[in-house]
């Protein structure tokens, strides 16, 4: 029998997953990761994190009522440096990043299936929704969109190597959201009608610049907004507070509407403009993960996204300077950010994706 060890957040979609396996009968065991503590952070909202101590209790108690065993893995230290160090440097940097992803590249497929292997369990299982095959003509493991388009995760999962794709098993992919709350609700799960985890979880409120300010000490610098000329039009409170795209919350008034449109660190400015002006051709993307090709070697016609909550969009990618690679949209598009990831697919299926340095306008 197959030994699979379960992430079981606590949520309703990880204790779903592992009811599923044990149903499927693989020899089933829960662990919930430990990443930080609320309190340290200023949290005391109960349904809006992943690992406070009322979502281990929640994930124990399912594990109990499925017979099955429960493991808390610490990865504090990992997590700080990782994922929420990686965030604060690049908001310093100008950049937006997307910490969902490097939780799930440095934590969760990375140490978690380490730790799972050396215990000798055969996968570690997840209740993203999204599937994995493997094609049978290049042997190669695919990963693949989830069923339910309105739950579909595989944005978030594009950094996932072979060797994890391999190992790991996502038991909802196939299935929606209101089947999962259903098979919960009927086997009297503790967190059936759990709401689904909002944000950012170490981010209270979704205020970014003062959590970066207050916890992790880094310093809003206030400068010049400037205009596409370079000639300062105002005074900006630090870089940290802004975004690509951003009008409202600027603190001052141009006698007409104006967006973020770039974010330099160099010289502390914050470059103001028209919407139109916030359309790109394409961009430039760095620190790439091919999944269902080796690597990129000529032009290929895909549909990208440049968010998670981007609809996606007919495009080329092509090889650039320096291993990054090229994307050139049918139609041009909004607010393409730095730092956030952009994830290329050939249907259903996830090409690869990589890091936004830059747009082409």
């Amino acid at each position: 029998m197959a030994k699979v060890l379960v992430g079981m957040s606590g949520g309703v979609d990880s204790s779903v997953s592992a009811y599923l396996l044990k149903q499927q009968g693989y020899e089933v065991s829960g662990v919930t990761l430990k990443l930080f503590d609320n309190e340290d952070i200023g949290i005391e909202d109960k349904t809006r994190t992943c690992c406070s101590l009322s979502d281990v209790q929640d994930a124990r108690s399912v594990a109990d009522r499925l017979g099955c065993r429960h493991y808390v893995f610490n990865y504090g230290e990992s997590f700080l440096q990782d994922v929420v160090g990686k965030f604060a440097h690049d908001y310093e940097d100008g950049k937006t990043p997307n910490p969902c992803i490097d939780c799930n590249r440095y934590i969760k497929f990375s140490r978690m299936l380490e730790r799972a292997l050396f215990l000798e369990f055969d996968y570690i299982a997840t209740g993203h929704y999204a599937q994995i095959e493997k094609d049978p003509v290049s042997g190669r493991y695919l990963l693949k969109k989830g069923a339910d388009p309105n739950k579909d995760q595989s944005y978030v999962l594009y950094t996932l190597t072979q060797h994890e794709l391999s190992k790991t098993l996502f038991p909802l992919g196939g299935m929606s959201k209101d089947q999962i709350r259903e098979i919960a609700k009927r086997e009297g799960f503790i967190n059936a009608l759990k709401p689904d985890s909002q944000d950012i979880c170490f981010v209270k409120d979704g205020d970014y610049a003062g959590f970066l300010q207050q916890v992790m000490g880094v310093e809003a610098k206030p400068g010049n907004f400037v205009d596409k000329q370079g000639d300062k039009i105002g005074r900006h409170q630090g870089i940290i507070h802004y975004t690509i795209g951003q009008r409202k919350g600027l603190s001052q008034t141009f006698g007409k509407p104006m967006y973020v449109l770039k974010k330099d660190k160099s010289s502390n400015t914050v470059m103001l403009g028209n919407n139109e002006d916030l359309f790109a051709q394409g961009m430039i993307v760095e620190d790439l993960n091919f999944i269902s090709i080796e690597n990129l070697t000529e032009p290929m016609r895909i549909t990208a996204k440049a968010r998670y909550s981007m609809k996606e969009v007919g495009a080329v990618i092509e090889p650039a300077e320096n291993g990054k690679v090229k994307v050139i949209f049918d139609e041009k598009q909004r607010a393409i950010t730095p730092g956030q990831a952009a994830v290329f697919y050939h249907g259903d299926i996830v090409v690869g994706g990589g890091t936004i340095v830059e747009a082409v306008y």
